[in-house]
């Protein structure tokens, strides 16, 4: 058996219904009263759980003592028992707070991995991105006062059009160490939530097999997202005037509808081709099944945790913009009178500072959550805690079927 969340055969638990897959429950007692912890559908009904302090049928209520704080007795509560921890989070459903925690427990406590890998990557990334600023990105045009709002919209989209020709190198470079660093973080995430430690050698010789097909995957999304925005906007566009305008902003923003809410469907897909070895369009069926009937929760945790990296990013970011605004020698009032003063080699290695500080804190709880909210989704359609506390030698799941 793999120490992974991907030991279950691909498509051998139910994704589109909630029951479990048929594993065997545990073995031994849970707690005081004999009942065991069973996380999926056919644990026993609500009205067969005790109350906290009344006594279960038929037998006296004489809860074992455990030491407290101050020595003295304390009485667990009854009712479920608490569920097993081997790593970084609960082998249970988990709440928002226990995603975001597990994500920035895992970057704490495998910190010497997920820096390595994530430092690494933010530093390529990042000289990518300066030399591109410095060597090929043009110079912004000047802005002309007396230019109608046509005219302005022209050169807008023109500067915008040669910028992102000037930067489609570091683009490239960025895609390809970001899936690198997703496929690493999402094998030393798997191995945190069993609470076993894993070398950057060893993830890296887990998640090498699958790079390739991790980049079908990384180009297909953003492809299929272009291709529908664009299907939205062509109509008016190919209508031209006033009237094409308004029924371009109109499929425009349907299409913009429509691909968030396909990439919120496929946001698993990636952790389901790392950890179940599957391939891009299967990977992509499989999410789209675990975010069935989630797809609320799983947005608007998504919303919540970029929201919170764009924070802790701007935290990070604006002292050393500041500086590097300092540094440059023209002051504040310069920099905004001057086009070229963004592109200074000071302000460039200062400002780039800041980004790799803050990418390699930003990509291993990015990459946390994602992962987190696959095992979540699994844990509620598919019991996959029993799985994940055989995997971990937890007391009390049996090993067979």
């Amino acid at each position: 058996m793999n120490d992974t969340p991907g030991w279950t055969s691909p498509g051998s638990a139910p994704s589109d219904g909630h029951d479990g897959p048929g594993v065997p429950r545990p073995t031994e007692p849970g707690d005081a009263n004999g009942s065991a912890p069973q996380w999926s559908k056919d644990q026993p009904p609500a009205g067969q759980w005790s109350s906290p302090g009344a006594p279960a049928p038929g037998r006296a209520h004489t809860p074992p003592p455990s030491p407290g704080w101050g020595g003295g007795p304390v009485h667990r509560q009854w009712g479920k028992p608490p569920a097993a921890k081997p790593g970084v989070i609960p082998l249970r459903p988990l709440s928002l707070g226990e995603i975001l925690d597990g994500a920035v427990s895992t970057l704490r406590a495998y910190w010497r991995t997920v820096l390595a890998v994530s430092v690494t990557v933010a530093v390529i990334s990042q000289t990518a991105d300066i030399l591109a600023q410095r060597y090929l990105m043009p110079t912004p045009p000047k802005v002309n006062p007396d230019a109608t709002p046509a005219e302005a919209l022209d050169q807008s989209l023109e500067s915008l059009r040669v910028s992102m020709i000037g930067l489609a190198p570091a683009l490239l470079i960025m895609v390809m160490t970001s899936l690198v660093c997703a496929a690493l973080l999402t094998v030393v995430i798997s191995r945190a939530i069993l609470g076993r430690p894993v070398t950057l050698a060893a993830a890296w010789q887990e998640a090498r097999p699958r790079l390739l097909q991790l980049l079908g995957l990384t180009l297909l999304l953003p492809l299929m997202s272009a291709a529908i925005v664009g299907v939205g906007l062509l109509p008016g566009l190919l209508l031209g005037g006033t009237g094409g305008d308004a029924l371009a902003g109109l499929g425009g923003t349907a299409g913009l509808v429509v691909v968030v809410w396909l990439m919120v469907r496929f946001s698993l897909s990636s952790p389901a081709l790392m950890l179940e070895r599957q391939g891009v369009i299967r990977s992509i069926k499989r999410s789209a099944k675990l975010v069935d009937g989630s797809w609320w929760r799983i947005f608007g945790i998504t919303m919540l945790t970029q929201l919170l990296l764009f924070i802790v990013a701007m935290i990070i970011a604006i002292p050393f913009a500041i500086i590097a605004i300092v540094a440059d020698g023209g002051g504040f009032s310069g920099f905004i009178d001057n086009p070229e003063a963004g592109n200074s080699w000071s302000f460039l290695l200062i400002t780039g500072i800041g980004g790799v500080i803050a990418n390699a804190i930003i990509f291993p709880i990015s990459a946390g959550v994602t992962v987190l909210l696959y095992v979540d989704q699994r844990i509620r359609r598919e019991a996959l805690d029993l799985e994940l506390a055989r995997a971990a030698g937890v007391p009390g799941y049996t090993s067979g079927s």
